[in-house]
């Protein structure tokens, strides 16, 4: 029984001085001079975390270009924190002074997944649609849309298209940005330049992915990149390629098909397809001919 009460004793003794050393070190801290400025980023993307890290820093000099010539504890916390907490590039933060006298501030970033340029207006938004000021500072490149949103039309209407080519280890590399004309005509943007590429709403992805590949494997090799304006897969068994010269007597090439268009009936079952390209070269009939005669055979 003895034993034990001292064993309490002794334990009671050990919390008063970590708490009473706590409390200590803590008016230390905040009786001196400001150490520095620790800034903690927590989630979001790992690429983004070194500039978001940069731009909290350079924010909370903004918002007090001394503050590392104050005492700690003369730094307003609660202000900082609202001042920050502003910006709607985060999600959540934190600010306090450490044992060791310095301010450290901790992010939760709002990811964003794509930039937005409405118009004069430039923002990102989140996977919610929530918008997010477009400050360089705290993000990494994210995918680029241009086009008018509306309330019935919002930029959320695009992400599932965004995530898409996202997602493709072919299409990721050939795109370089989006234009949403409307929620039934968004546009691929390739990087190479030459045409654009019309994916109609955000049905069907996976489908009109097969259409895209098929024209590039049949059609491109021999009509170059620069032969069509715009290569439209918005419609179920159809592409359709506009010409650029709009003199050209047959201005578009077609490429219809009985049930879906997909690079394997365009390789082996090419009686499916009807090719009708009204201008084409000598190597696109030879290749056109060809597919006839295995047709009827």
């Amino acid at each position: 029984m003895g034993k034990t009460i001292v064993k309490w004793m002794i334990l009671t003794a050990l919390l008063t001085c970590t708490v009473i050393l706590t409390v200590w070190a803590g008016n230390r801290a905040q009786a001196s001079m400001c150490q520095g400025i620790e800034v903690v980023v927590e989630g979001g993307d790992p690429r983004g975390a070194a500039r978001t890290r940069r731009g909290v820093y350079n924010e909370v000099l903004r918002f007090d270009s001394h503050l590392l010539q104050k005492r700690a504890a003369s730094i307003n916390i609660l202000a900082l924190q609202q001042h920050l907490s502003r910006i709607s590039n985060f999600e959540s933060v934190s600010c306090l002074v450490t044992s060791q006298g310095k301010l450290r501030v901790t992010v939760v970033p709002m990811i964003p997944e794509i930039r937005v340029f409405d118009g004069n207006e430039s923002y990102y938004i989140n996977k919610d649609g929530k918008r997010i000021a477009a400050n360089a500072e705290f993000f990494a490149d994210v995918p680029v849309v241009r086009g008018r949103f509306t309330k019935d039309f919002p930029p959320t209407s695009v992400l599932p298209v965004v995530r898409f080519v996202r997602n493709d280890s072919t299409l990721k590399h050939l795109v370089s940005m989006f234009e949403a004309k409307d929620a039934d005509d968004i546009l691929l943007i390739p990087r190479v330049a030459g045409h654009v590429i019309n994916f109609g709403d955000a049905s069907g992805l996976e489908r009109k992915r097969r259409a895209l590949m098929a024209i590039y494997r049949n059609v491109m090799p021999y009509k170059g990149w620069e032969e069509y304006d715009t290569i439209s897969v918005k419609f179920r068994g159809q592409v359709v390629a506009t010409r650029r010269d709009k003199s050209a007597a047959a201005h578009s090439a077609v490429l219809t098909e009985e049930a879906d268009l997909e690079e394997a009936s365009l390789a082996a079952h090419s009686g499916a397809v009807r090719a009708d390209i009204g201008a084409a070269n000598d190597s696109t009939q030879s290749v056109n001919e060809k597919r006839k005669t295995k047709t009827n055979t």
